[in-house]
């Protein structure tokens, strides 16, 4: 489930991020408490801990003391936000600078997404 290419921790934060967006954990639902989360994935409650606090720090969660931890209001619109603008630095002009390198329009790279759209 864990791969090497980041911290254990942000690759936690990354799977509940997941959740938030696909809609397992709605907002002001709870999400399972870092105990549970390092159980499940057999890691340290303080590296389970870590991860869950970095999606605090960007107020996606909040802690509702002696209850746990809550999805906050607006927290999957505000991962959609940075998600939509990652996608565009990290795929769409790396992809758009390349096809140009490779004589590739507009159209070219239209063609060929809509033809991955149909496999």
């Amino acid at each position: 489930m864990f791969t090497d290419d980041s911290p254990i921790f942000q690759q936690l934060a990354g799977l509940i991020a997941d959740d938030i967006v696909a809609g397992t954990y709605a907002e002001e639902s709870s999400v399972p408490s870092t105990y549970d989360y390092a159980v499940f994935y057999k890691m340290s409650p303080a590296t389970a801990a870590k991860g869950v606090n970095v999606l605090v720090e960007q107020g996606v969660l909040y802690k509702k003391r002696g209850v746990g931890m809550f999805v906050s209001t607006g927290a999957r619109e505000l991962l959609l936000s940075r998600r939509r603008s990652e996608f565009h630095t990290q795929y769409i002009a790396p992809l758009v600078h390349e096809a140009k390198k490779l004589g590739f329009g507009s159209v070219d790279l239209k063609a060929m997404i809509e033809l991955e759209e149909t496999k």
